[in-house]
């Protein structure tokens, strides 16, 4: 890693490059003011980035700003990274940066406000989670869907974003799905469809099973976390929940055996009951074991997800039994090295690790 004042100036050279061309800058001074000088109580939550705040501009516009750590040597890399990336995206379903600023030390990112936060704040709450009737999920996972087929596929550059999860959707007023956090993202240039890396980072329990255990990373790693997420919208339920039950399963491993059992229905979240499509359920379940296959050729791609969500007629293929489907023991076998905790915590970011 450079030394943090080497970075603090490549990211001057680069928001300079950037500011020009893509998105305007923000006074320091009406960032502060907007944030009430980032108090508590403006506080929305805290990333590996650092703090994020609901800011309001004068006008009324809301919005939420990104405050880098000034603890944090790897937020700012991650900030030179989620400026580069961010700046050349237009989508509905990404969320869409208005700005950044840089004065002295401090280092800012401002977006527009998710009033709605994030999924998982709806999702795996039982007082919260009712917000969310099946045609409301059929919506999010739609939505995600067209955002990673856009970053993909049908954006100027191919972007593999590698830390797709439940926090990292934003819920706007209409509570359609915005993908954020491209502080891990890369870009693949060319005809460049993979790539390794010794520096894993992302969180367990969405991960590929090539990228967790060898570092290797492409459009299919986020296939098989959206695959992991579809899953979690279902059922209402963290993958990291079932690594410390009874049986010590996966929600994956869940899944499939249910899915083999013949009652796939079974994994829907029960607040779902009033609402559901059974038919809809089971194509859904149906595609999200397809994009959580162990081997990456197998997996959907992004563009096939998005018209099977869509089509009533179209055959899916037979999938295969996922990845991670073992007992704890198993798991601490084969997988875990050093630190169990590793392993069944799927909450556990992964920022400055070597492959496994």
């Amino acid at each position: 890693m450079a030394p943090k004042k080497q970075l603090y100036g490549l990211i001057s050279v680069r928001y300079k490059q950037v500011e020009s061309k893509e998105f305007p800058l923000f006074p320091f001074d009406l960032t502060v003011e907007a944030t009430q000088h980032f108090s508590d109580e403006n506080k929305l939550g805290e990333g590996g980035f650092g703090p994020v705040y609901k800011g309001v501009l004068a006008d009324g516009k809301e919005i939420a700003v990104k405050r880098l750590s000034r603890t944090s040597g790897q937020g700012v890399e991650e900030f030179m990274n989620e400026v580069t990336v961010i700046a050349k995206l237009q989508h509905k379903n990404l969320v869409r940066l208005l700005g950044c600023c840089l004065r002295g030390n401090e280092l800012l990112l401002i977006y527009e406000y998710m009033p709605n936060k994030s999924l998982d704040f709806l999702l795996f709450d039982s007082t919260r989670n009712v917000q969310l009737d099946w045609e409301r999920r059929v919506c999010i996972i739609n939505g995600i869907a067209r955002g990673l087929l856009y970053l993909h596929e049908d954006s100027r550059l191919k972007i593999i974003h590698r830390d797709l999860k439940a926090s990292n959707i934003l819920l706007d007023h209409d509570m359609s799905p915005k993908i954020s956090d491209f502080g891990m993202a890369r870009i693949f240039g060319g005809n460049q469809n993979e790539a390794n890396t010794n520096r894993v980072v992302g969180t367990y329990g969405y991960m590929a099973p090539e990228y967790a255990m060898e570092g290797l990373f492409s459009v299919k790693s986020d296939v098989f976390s959206f695959g992991v997420l579809l899953l979690e919208i279902i059922s209402g339920k963290k993958n990291s929940s079932f690594y410390l039950s009874e049986e010590s399963r996966s929600l994956l491993a869940h899944a499939w055996k249910l899915w083999c059992e013949g009652n796939a229905l079974e994994l829907m979240d029960p607040v779902l009951k009033q609402s559901f499509n059974p038919d809809e359920v089971l194509k859904c379940i149906h595609i999200g074991l397809l994009c959580v296959q162990a081997d990456p050729e197998d997996r959907l791609t992004m563009s096939s997800v998005v018209v099977m969500l869509a089509s009533d007629t179209v055959t899916l293929p037979k999938p295969t039994q996922p990845p991670f489907s073992f007992s704890r023991v198993g798991l601490k076998l084969t997988h875990c090295s050093s630190n169990i905790r590793d392993c069944f915590d799927a909450d556990l970011t992964l920022s400055n690790g070597s492959p496994r």
